[in-house]
């Protein structure tokens, strides 16, 4: 579930994973990781990729939430 509301950040943000990991400071693998939810990243990793995609994590994580909710 976070590794959609990840991806549709980061194409809202007109990002390509590349230009994410970039700016994140992080290995664009990790971040397909990410999107397709095989691992779920720290919090400090969570802060850097929002703030690289100019989000905050805890609107990403509400959209999480309510998908979540969505779905029971």
């Amino acid at each position: 579930m976070l590794g959609n509301e990840l991806r549709k950040a980061r194409t809202a943000a007109k990002m390509t994973q590349e230009k994410l990991s970039y700016a994140a400071g992080i290995d664009r693998s990790y971040i397909s990781i990410l999107e397709h939810d095989k691992q779920s990243p720290t919090v400090d990793l969570l802060f850097r990729i929002c703030d690289a995609l100019g989000v905050s994590a805890s609107g990403l994580l509400s959209q999480v939430e309510a998908e979540r909710k969505a779905k029971k």
